[in-house]
This record gives C-alpha cells, structure tokens and sequence, in this order.
C-alpha cells in the first residue's frame, strides 16, 4: 500500500460555503417521490449489475472490467467521461438543466484477495495476482454493491438532467484498498490527477455497505473512521538447527515477543478513555522447514488512530519496542511504516444540512452518533480537499462481516443507496442554488 498522508485538520474544519440553517429533521426532500419511484424501478437492473461485477472481481489497479462497464454505460446516458484516471478510474460529468453548484458522488470498485465461500450462484471463482502469488479474488468488501449503486444512481439523475440545478460528478475510484506494492493509486492518485478539478464539487459524498438493519443509514458528525498506517518490520537473526536454539536467534519466540509488546502498548501505555487505539500484526513471514530456525522475518500489521498526537506515541513506542527485543536476542530489525490513510472525518455543516435528505432515503430514522469506526477508508482524501460526508448503508447480517469470505449483502438495501446518493445530490445542489451568496 502505497497512500499518501494529507495534512489537514481532522476534525471541526470550517470550510465557510455551507452557511445553511439546519432544517426541521421531518422535513423530506422535495424529490422523494420522482426517485424514489425510479430507483425501485431500477433496481432489476442494479442488482444484475453487482451480481456480474460481484462474479468478475478485479484488484486494486487492475479494475479494467469494471471500469470498461462503468464508462460504456455513463456515455450511453450522455455524461462526459474520462478514463484511465489513476490507471483505471472513471470520472463521469452531467451537466444539468440549471445553472448552479457542482456536487461529487463516490464510488471505489476494487475487490480483496480472498476465496469466497459464500455459496452464492455467482460466487466468484477468480484467481488473480497478490505478492506475485496467485490468489482467489473475492468483493469480500461490498464494493461490488457501491458500483451498481452509483452506477444506478447515474441513471436516475440523467433522468431527471432537466431538474438538476449544477452538475453532478460522479467518481469509480480504484485500489481503495491499496495500491499494490510498488505502485500509487487509490483517493490521493485520483486527486492529483484531477478528479476535483475542472469542475470542482462545493461537497462530495459517499457510502460503504456494512452489516445493519436492511435499508438502514448510520453516520456521525466529525471524526468517524480510523486513519489507518500500514507497518513492516525486517528481523534478520543467526540460522540454526531447531534441536539448537541457543545457536542461533529464535526468531519464532522473538516475534512472539514483539506481538505481546504491541499488544501491551495498546492497553497499557496509552490512554484508552481517550481514543481508540488498535495496533494488529496481521503477517508474519518465517522459515521453510520443521527443523531449520531461518535467519529472516517479515512482520507486517496496521495501526488504526483518530488521535494524531497518539498516533505519533504509538509510532514512537512500537519502535521502542522492536529496537529493545531484537537488541535482546541478538538479532537486527527494522521498523518500517507504509501507506498511510486520514481520518474519515464528516463537515459537521454538511452533516446537520443533510440529515432531512438521509432521513428521506433510509429504512427507518438514522442513526447520527454512532461509534467511532477502526475501519478506514480513503474517502477520507478527497474530505481533505472539499466538504464531504461519508455514510453506512445497512445490508443484513451475513454469516461474515466485511472482508470475511462469507461476506455477502441483503440486495434490497441496493435501492435505498441509490435513492440516497440521487437525494444528496439533488437536495445539496438545490441548498446551493437557493443560498444567499457570501
């Protein structure tokens, strides 16, 4: 993984362009029953839109599939579009019937290197490249589920091009899960290549499929989702035969250690009433034979923070940590840290001025204050360059959550995000056009 780290403030940002009054939370968007009408119209065709995207899952960077699907059908409903944005991204463009603001909807469609085993009729059965190792490919993370949205939403609104107050643009973000190793890609490569410019949205939103009541949309003002480093530590020891550890460096016990160490960080040295801190190791690497104890390791994992001045503790202990036990053992290590992804933090303006809108879309009333999330996502980079607001959308309880190979979605919730997304476009450009100017 390769991401980027954008320095912003991660929370209470005053953007200054949304100057609205918060409304009355009853109040539903004015455009309720046009989408709600043709989003459940449409919904044969979004579901057999994920059900084949869900069957050919691509990874990171090599999105090609998928993304020739997303842009064949935005030029057949008239969006001007652009290809190859961060290798394999689709930013699409509709200019509506009226003048007005500029408004952003996203959407990430790369899979995971995971073996599917839900049993579904179109169950993935892919094998692609992971490491330079074949692996089985799986949409273990829904994001099969946020392409046919979008590209549902799309629809509705070329639909209604005429009653668009602005334009609308929408983002096929890839490798949202990680570039591979070696490459950039993802938010942040997007980004610098343009995907807010030209024209460049006042908001952007987007959402991620999660376990929950079917229909159901929980979100929070300010901070909600983790930033997220990725870390490796190199240990180089003395190979020895396993009858004579004392030979050589164990490196087996050694990383036990380190994985205790971290362990012990995290609820013994910091302040946990403060703000969550995880710290996995979720890789580790050693050997080949029962007998022979190897002269290298690789440990890899992922912090997750919301507090910067902790993450830069943690970092600073983890190091600590792994300097003091290999020192120990006699061995040499390395600490390295990876790509780095922000907190996915609300504009808590956008969030108060929409809540009407996700209240309209969603299955019951949503939940405003969840838990903070130790997932992250980088949705979060494009937060860092205008307003936006992130939301989850409710799809059952599969026998596995996201990233499990029994991961799968209850496709009626598939309706509700389309008429979400369409909403928050509509309602936040109509906001815009009827808002005294600064």
């Amino acid at each position: 993984m390769t991401r980027s780290i954008t320095k912003v403030a991660l929370a209470g940002v005053a953007f200054g362009v949304l100057a609205w009054a918060a409304p009355a939370l009853g109040q539903e968007s004015p455009h309720k029953s046009v989408v709600f009408a043709a989003a459940g119209a449409l919904q044969p065709k979004v579901v057999a839109w994920r059900r084949d995207i869900h069957q050919h899952p691509e990874l990171g960077n090599r999105e090609v599939r998928t993304s020739g699907l997303v842009a064949d059908h935005l030029r057949a409903l008239g969006y001007e579009v652009r290809t190859g944005v961060a290798h394999t991204g689709v930013v699409a463009t509709l200019k509506g019937g009226k003048p007005g603001g500029v408004v952003a909807l996203r959407a990430d469609m790369d899979a995971l290197p995971v073996e599917e085993k839900t049993g579904l009729a179109f169950a993935s059965k892919v094998i692609g490249e992971y490491n330079g190792q074949p692996t089985p490919v799986m949409h273990a993370c829904g994001h099969d589920a946020h392409v046919a949205i979008l590209m549902g939403a799309a629809e509705v609104l070329a639909g209604m091009r005429e009653e668009i107050a602005g334009t609308v643009v929408l983002i096929f973000q890839p490798a949202e899960e990680g570039a591979p190793p070696g490459e950039e890609g993802g938010a942040a490569m997007m980004i610098a290549q343009g995907a807010l410019e030209n024209p460049k949205p006042g908001a952007i939103f987007g959402l991620h499929v999660s376990p929950g009541d079917v229909g159901a949309i929980v979100y929070r003002s300010g901070p909600m989702m983790a930033a997220a480093d990725s870390y490796e530590i190199r240990i180089t020891g003395k190979q020895t035969h396993g009858a004579r550890p004392w030979d050589g460096v164990d490196l087996a016990s050694l990383s036990a250690e380190i994985v205790q160490a971290f362990n012990q960080i995290a609820s013994r040295q910091l302040d946990v009433a403060r703000s969550p801190t995880v710290i996995t190791v979720a890789v580790i690497q050693s050997g080949v034979r029962h007998n022979i104890i190897p002269e290298d390791m690789m440990m890899a994992g992922t912090l997750r923070t919301f507090d910067p001045d902790m993450r830069q503790a943690t970092i600073e202990k983890m190091q600590t940590a792994v300097d003091s036990i290999v020192a120990r053992y006699g061995a040499k290590g390395e600490l390295t840290l990876g790509g780095s992804t922000p907190v996915v933090s609300n504009d808590p303006d956008l969030a108060r001025a929409m809540a009407p809108t996700l209240a309209t879309a969603a299955v019951g009333q949503p939940e405003t204050e969840t838990s903070l999330i130790t997932g992250a996502e980088d949705f979060a980079e494009f937060q860092a360059v205008v307003p936006g607001l992130f939301y989850r959308l409710g799809v059952g309880y599969p026998a596995g959550t996201n990233h499990s190979p029994f991961f799968t979605i209850d496709e009626a919730a598939l309706e509700v995000g389309v008429r979400a997304q369409v909403l928050t476009a509509l309602d936040y450009l109509d906001r815009v056009a009827t808002s005294p100017a600064d």
